[in-house]
């Protein structure tokens, strides 16, 4: 696992817990990097993600990332990605993307061009953030089904606002899910609700990744402290729809037509 914004390695303590190796990070703060220097000490630090060619980085199965928040909190500037933190997202994507090339250039074909999964963290802002509102979101759904297809366009939801929880699905090889999670309910004493998504750019493992926890590794049927069962998804869940342009963002049911990356229907 590649990791960007690393802070100060949470998605590498996720990933050692559960038998994935962190090979590298990219921070640029001085103390976080102190703090995963001791913690993951066979990590590599790459810098500054401004400064990255995927296609250079030593590649891997999954780039997980939290794009910086503040322009897209609700507590922020609402700048969204037009502003200079929240706009980093467009180096995430840049950089899956060259890796990616990088990797097919190689005679890497299928699902064994790398990474395979991107995994995206932020704020329930991003939900509202963008004129028209939640354009934000559009863009980065749509960005990230560009890496597999880049003629897709996704619609938003108008005049529903996102959901909480959703999918899209290209035909057989391409699925993303997202869903809100809050740490109140998975062991922590404070309300702190961040939108995870995953894109499988090999599969359709994505919705199993955020909905079916009984399938991975390391399960629990309830938390460890509060002895509360895993939050389900707010707005709704994965039963609720989405909106009347046929995308039904939070329906984990829905499939997105091959029509939409340039193929025929059928």
């Amino acid at each position: 696992m590649g990791s960007l914004f690393d802070g100060i390695g949470g998605f590498p303590l996720a990933a050692v817990r559960h038998g994935i190796t962190p090979v590298w990070a990219s921070e640029i703060e001085t103390f976080p990097i102190r703090v995963t220097k001791e913690r993951f000490p066979d990590m590599i630090h790459v810098g500054d993600i401004t400064k990255l060619d995927g296609a250079e980085l030593p590649p891997v199965d999954i780039i997980c990332g939290g794009s910086p928040c503040q322009d897209l909190s609700v507590a922020g500037t609402r700048s969204g990605l037009a502003g200079a933190r929240s706009g980093l997202f467009m180096e995430q994507i840049r950089i899956v993307k060259e890796m990616r090339a990088a990797d097919e250039q190689h005679g890497r074909t299928g699902v064994s061009i790398r990474p395979r999964f991107l995994a995206w963290e932020n704020v329930p802002g991003a939900f509202s953030s963008g004129t028209p509102k939640g354009e934000d979101f559009r863009i980065v759904l749509e960005e990230i089904c560009k890496i597999s297809c880049d003629t897709v366009h996704v619609p938003r939801p108008h005049p529903w606002p996102w959901q909480f929880a959703g999918r899209i699905i290209l035909g057989d090889s391409f699925s993303l899910a997202w869903r809100v999670m809050d740490a109140q309910h998975w062991g922590l004493a404070q309300r702190r609700a961040r939108i995870f998504l995953i894109a499988d750019f090999g599969g359709l493992t994505a919705p199993q990744i955020l909905f079916e926890p009984e399938s991975l590794p390391g399960y629990f049927t309830t938390c460890p402290r509060t002895r509360q069962a895993p939050a389900a998804p707010a707005g709704g869940g994965t039963e609720s729809a989405g909106g009347a342009d046929g995308l039904h963002h939070a329906d984990p049911r829905y499939r997105v037509s091959d029509s939409l990356c340039g193929k025929p229907e059928g």
